[in-house]
């Protein structure tokens, strides 16, 4: 099934409010306490990322930062709209101005279902290179008949997303980065909506957004992978959830994503990450289900614009979690 002639499709661009990467430590550092037992909150020069325990593509974060958001949930949700299918290649190409940069996509979406013939979670994690060469650690994962999750490698030669994706997109440059770790989970929102919403507290109306990888450590996080498409309408967060099968996974898991302080008039999802691992585990990540052991490590750049990809037309705000 062939992905959707990128050059037809609607791309809306708005700049993003970007403090410093000092500043925003001192937000988070201070910020993060209510939410951890433990914050350590500083600016570093990036690691190594495709090196272990990350295993990303590129090995870096920076260069020409930029949040992309592709279709949504409405695409989904109440039916799903199989027209829906992307390159995430050509996007990133049209996003960035420019045929001739090499790139980084990380994120989270719904996955190439025709490669397995299956509705799936899609990681993304690719390094493209002119003027045609794709390197891909990019993971699918989805249940069998009985129920159990499969989670596989994309290959090279697949760069499809289904429906939805959150993405961040940079050269891929070593630089500095934001390190956010944090132990022992003392509130009641997950890694990803707590620094949001320090964020959020600290920028109000001006939107902040943030892309990268964090890993967790130790202890376990609920997750979601998605049934097959529905052949009946899912009209409730409800209905959904008994649509989503809900798992306990175990550390060490490699989060990759995208976050927003708000929707910025495009109809935004606000945060997105989904994982994958070297033992087999992998899919959306809501939050972590042991607090008192929990361990967070994660490394991020702030977004300098948001770029919509096809909006929905006709959209609404379930779905979202």
């Amino acid at each position: 099934m062939e992905s959707l002639d990128t050059s037809r499709l609607l791309f809306e661009e708005k700049p993003l409010y970007t403090p410093s990467l000092v500043e925003i430590r001192d937000v988070l550092a201070s910020g993060l306490k209510t939410c951890f037992a433990t914050v350590n909150v500083e600016v570093v020069d990036c690691p190594d990322l495709s090196k272990a325990p990350f295993h990303l593509a590129g090995t870096g974060l920076n260069g020409s930062p930029a949040l992309i958001e592709i279709g949504g949930p409405p695409y989904l949700l109440p039916t799903v709209d199989g027209t829906k299918l992307y390159d995430v290649v050509s996007v990133a190409k049209r996003a960035l101005h420019d045929d001739g940069k090499a790139f980084i996509a990380i994120g989270a979406g719904a996955g190439p279902f025709p490669l397995v013939d299956s509705n799936c979670e899609g990681m993304y994690n690719l390094r493209y290179t002119p003027p045609g060469s794709v390197v891909s650690e990019s993971h699918l994962a989805m249940v069998n008949a009985k129920g159990e999750v499969i989670v596989r490698k994309i290959p090279n030669t697949d760069t499809r997303c289904a429906l939805l994706a959150n993405l961040l997109v940079s050269e891929g440059n070593p630089g500095p980065v934001l390190k956010v770790s944090c132990k022992r989970r003392t509130g009641n929102k997950d890694f990803i909506a707590s620094i949001r919403t320090c964020l959020e507290d600290r920028y109000g109306e001006r939107t902040v957004g943030m892309g990268g990888v964090f890993l967790l450590q130790s202890g376990k996080a609920k997750q979601h992978v998605m049934s097959p498409f529905s052949k009946t309408p899912i009209n409730t967060e409800e209905e959904l959830n008994e649509w989503l099968n809900f798992f306990d996974m175990p550390a060490p898991l490699i989060n990759v994503g995208t976050l927003v302080t708000n929707e910025c008039d495009l109809d935004l999802r606000l945060q997105h990450f989904h994982s994958f691992s070297t033992h087999g585990h992998g899919g959306h990540y809501h939050i972590d289900t042991t607090p008192e052991v929990v361990e967070y490590e994660g490394y991020f750049v702030v977004g300098e614009r948001i770029v919509r990809v096809d909006k929905p037309v006709n959209t609404h705000k379930f779905g979202r979690d």
